[in-house]
């Protein structure tokens, strides 16, 4: 009997082939009492646990391959340091002093009291950090066993072969980096996961969120994986099956014929010339930036400078990052966000600053500006550092400076004012920037889309943030999987905010950026050349799609189709409409 279940679709393309069972190791853990003579070495068993799996791990990070995702090296930097965390590696020796318990049981009470934690949280990002801790607290579980990871040998596997897990931890993904695996799907995850990122990064059909795949899915049992749609169906039958591999086949020639674009410029069939830019998060996401083709990047997401490490990042290693991905872009424009820390994104030395709703308190440019005046002057001096950083870097290449989530024209003006003494503390020093360097103001919120006019007065550019925008304007968040079928790109109300928008950027002439995932999505590609879009920045996985929808438009026979769509309200007619838009000319 076939199954089909629905997940989080991250990874494009179809897969077909036979499960593999990643097994976990946290399940039905032992629990016995100790004799007071027994806690001494209990700890010490616990300990090394713990150094073994701190082994593994540098181990696994110093054979990282040139070629691998940038963000895979991020990842597994952060569980190295998730597991020197005294909530990880210390209070499961206090639980196993004070319980008289076995080091497996202290670290399950332990790992159960985190998760409860995290699970109390509201914001996605933060919340599925949760799933970092157990992937850490996974491993030193195999090393308590004394076993190894539960994972086939990478040369067993073959090109057919799917990976079915609960969760897979980047640990997870450099093991396998010399197999042939064809796709994956695990239970867990959300779309700002690890997970998510790092399959988006190895462009493979991939499922998250599926929740009990694990349980229905046996070994060796053919499965298809669509990570267009979400889908992934057990057990296929000889009808489903055909079609699928006619599916997989016109996807694979798309495929090949999309690697011949990659050199071309992004033109469209009557000759508007469109940018197509690039987001990183890292400074050596650049080498794969300068490969993709794009003409700069559209989104560089600096607070990733600041996150997994105990200590702020100095002025000079912000100035050398900024500088690194200047010097490598040649002169092509390189936006840099300042650092949009606080609700999703919240280093240790932030602790002291959350809120009970943190996706609605302090974050980007309001918690550089925050109140009282102590934190205020501590976070004022560490946005000062940055601009100076930026402005230094400057001089290198073609820097441009994005604040993000502005709400309203006297935030913007205080950001503006702190980049102004930034520049006057440099030229008291005698220190060189570049005279134009732009600044632009990020659109995330209904609030700042509304008064875009106003803040356009004041800024370069406006660059949209998708994400967050729809997020907020239609009260979704879209990691809650009891909600996220409602979060909808194509919303009217989202879809009028972006108009506007981009008309008011139109009417100062002012350049219009789109950065968020939409940006990515080929399927709205010319829903957004039709409302008057002509810079796209996105992961650069998504480019080649991109570019070939932009290849094969025509301005005017895509806008009357685009006009109506922002005039209908009905859901229906919207989604028909769009359809319709994106059928190729004969």
């Amino acid at each position: 009997m076939s199954i089909i279940l629905h997940g989080v679709a991250i990874g494009g393309g179809i897969a077909i082939g036979r499960a593999h069972l990643i097994s976990r190791s946290m399940d039905d853990v032992a629990h016995y009492l100790l004799e007071d003579d027994e806690i001494p070495a209990e700890k010490t068993r616990f300990d090394e646990a713990v150094k073994a799996t701190r082994k593994e791990l540098e181990m696994l990070w110093g054979s990282i391959p040139e070629n691998a995702p940038a963000e895979l090296g991020a990842f597994l930097s952060l569980h190295i340091m998730l597991l020197g965390d005294v909530t990880i590696s210390r209070e499961p020796r206090e639980i196993i002093e004070k319980q008289h318990c076995n080091a497996e049981w202290a670290l399950k009470l332990q790992c159960d009291h985190l998760v409860e934690q995290f699970d109390a949280i509201e914001e996605d990002y933060l919340r599925e950090r949760k799933n970092d801790v157990l992937q850490v607290v996974e491993r030193i579980f195999n090393n308590l066993d004394g076993d190894a990871p539960q994972l086939p040998a990478p040369e067993d596997l073959v090109d057919d072969h799917i990976l079915v897990a609960h969760d897979l931890s980047p640990a997870d993904m450099v093991y396998f980096k010399d197999s042939n695996f064809a796709a994956f799907v695990t239970d867990v995850g959300g779309a700002t996961s690890h997970t998510a990122i790092l399959g988006r990064s190895l462009d493979l059909p991939s499922v998250i969120a599926l929740h009990h795949a694990r349980e229905l899915i046996r070994e060796d049992e053919m499965i298809i994986v669509d990570g267009e749609q979400g889908v992934v169906i057990i057990n296929p039958d000889a009808l489903v099956l055909t079609e699928y591999r006619r599916r997989q086949r016109a996807w694979r020639g798309a495929r090949r014929k999309l690697s011949s674009i990659r050199k071309s410029n992004a033109v469209t069939r009557d000759g508007a010339v469109i940018e197509l830019l690039a987001n990183i998060e890292r400074p050596q996401d650049v080498e794969e930036v300068r490969e993709s083709g794009v003409v700069g990047i559209g989104l560089f997401r600096s607070e990733f400078l600041f996150l997994g490490r105990d200590t702020l990042p100095t002025e000079d290693e912000q100035f050398e990052a900024y500088r690194h991905v200047a010097t490598a872009m040649k002169g092509m424009p390189v936006t840099i966000r300042t650092m949009d820390l606080g609700a999703d994104k919240s280093p240790k030395w932030l602790n002291h600053c959350q809120a009970e709703n943190p996706a609605l308190g302090l974050t980007g440019i309001r918690l550089c500006l925050a109140e009282p005046l102590m934190f205020r002057a501590q976070l004022r001096a560490l946005l000062r550092a940055q601009l100076r950083a930026l402005l230094r870097a400057s001089v290198h290449g073609k820097i441009r400076v994005l604040f993000p989530m502005l709400n309203s024209l006297p935030e913007l003006k205080q950001a503006l004012v702190q980049f102004e003494y930034a520049k006057e503390e440099l030229r008291d020093e005698g220190i060189a920037y570049a005279d134009d360097v732009e600044v632009g103001a990020m659109i995330e919120i209904p609030s700042a889309a509304l008064v875009a006019g106003s803040l356009a007065k004041h800024v370069d550019f406006l660059s949209i943030g998708t994400n967050d925008l729809i997020q907020y304007t239609l009260a979704i968040d879209r990691n809650d999987d009891t909600v996220s079928h409602l979060y909808d790109p194509i919303h009217p109300a989202v879809l009028k905010l972006i108009l506007h928008t981009i008309k008011t950027g139109i009417k100062a002439n002012l350049p219009v950026s789109v950065c968020g995932e939409m940006a990515g999505d080929a399927r709205l590609t010319r829903l957004l050349l039709g409302m008057g879009l002509r810079k796209f920045s996105m992961h650069p996985a998504n480019l080649l799609s991109v570019k070939q929808r932009v290849l094969t438009s025509h301005l005017d026979e895509i806008a009357p189709i685009a006009t109506r769509m922002l005039r209908s309200e009905d859901p229906d007619k919207i989604a028909d409409l769009l359809q319709m838009l994106n059928a190729e000319p004969d």
